[in-house]
């Protein structure tokens, strides 16, 4: 399907990795730019910010849990410095100045958008420029307020890219993609809004669901997701945009703040599967500010200490990533 070797959009796997060591100062990435009020990430009606503490658990959430793996640690797949010789999370690539279209050419191009990116010529590649995995490209434009998102994506020249697929995304409007429409992500779902970044978890909040892949998902999926990738027709296996919440009973106290700002939203906001890949993988951005130390906190909870929740109740359309008054 994609020209570079890499895995199949919906079969992606980043494998658990133990070492992480900080290379020289210039090989981290340059920090993101704080966020402008006036282009956020998603709409503030959207289904990443709305709350699901308080909603039902789903009736299949054992077999859910189960499925993805009850006894596997969560995993924060994004920090500091270097793994086995890579930066690890997803970059986010800000834009602050208009910059020209750029040529983007995709393998799965029916169900991508074909034009409208406006990438910049120095716009960072998911585990750097010689990576063999996702290679996602990640921009915030927040001149245009807009997200250009690819993946497998390779630089083609100043101005031109090859991706296996992508999508733009208007940061201010719910609309979703297409039914059974991919994006950069196996859902058809942006990915910048479910990054967890470092501006917000150091301040203290993540006000967002957040992006979760898990190994095996089933030949469906549930609103706000647009697309699937399943392993199998099994009903034991979680649909793309399954939502997951860390049950409120774990205790979280002994965390050091970025990982308590990450916790806290996975019981308030919880986790939404957008992915195939590792069990319990949460994903952030690419930034040398993060602790490694506290993150790695997060791995002493378990696929047992969440519950999947029936979110169907946030929907206003099946065409709007809107939720519904409550």
């Amino acid at each position: 399907m994609a020209a570079n070797p890499a895995p199949a959009l919906g079969s992606r796997r980043r494998m658990p990795v133990v070492a992480v060591v900080c290379a020289v100062a210039a090989a981290c990435l340059v920090a993101a730019g704080p966020q402008d009020g006036s282009c956020r990430t998603a709409p503030p009606d959207s289904f990443w910010h709305a709350p699901v503490d308080a909603l039902p658990v789903h009736p299949d959430s054992d077999r859910y849990v189960s499925s993805i793996g009850a006894a596997e640690p969560l995993h924060p797949d994004f920090g500091a410095g270097l793994v086995e010789g890579e930066p690890f999370g997803i970059p986010i690539t800000v834009s602050d100045t208009t910059v020209p279209e750029s040529a983007v050419s995709l393998d799965i191009a029916e169900e991508s958008d074909a034009s409208g990116y406006r990438i910049p010529r120095d716009a960072a590649i998911e585990n750097g420029p010689a990576s063999t995995g996702d290679r996602h490209v990640v921009v915030w434009d927040r001149a245009l307020c807009k997200s250009y998102e690819l993946w497998n994506a390779t630089q083609q020249g100043d101005n031109a890219w090859h991706a296996g697929s992508g999508a733009v995304f208007d940061l201010r409007s719910n609309a979703l993609r297409p039914a059974d429409w991919t994006s950069a992500d196996a859902a058809g779902l942006a990915i910048l809004p479910g990054l967890v970044r470092y501006e917000e978890a150091s301040g203290g909040q993540v006000d967002h669901a957040i992006r979760m892949t898990v190994p095996r998902t089933d030949q469906s999926y549930v609103w706000p997701a647009r697309h699937q990738a399943g392993a199998a027709a099994d009903p034991s296996l979680p649909p793309m945009g399954l939502r997951l919440r860390l049950k409120s009973s774990v205790d979280t106290s002994a965390l050091g703040p970025q990982a308590l700002a990450v916790a806290e939203a996975l019981k308030k906001y919880g986790a939404i599967v957008a992915d195939n890949g590792s069990a319990w993988y949460l994903t952030g951005e690419e930034n040398p500010g993060w602790d490694n130390a506290q993150l790695n906190a997060l791995k002493g909870f378990k696929g047992s200490d969440f519950e999947a929740v029936d979110a169907s109740g946030l929907q206003r359309s099946p065409d709007s990533g809107a939720v519904a008054p409550r």
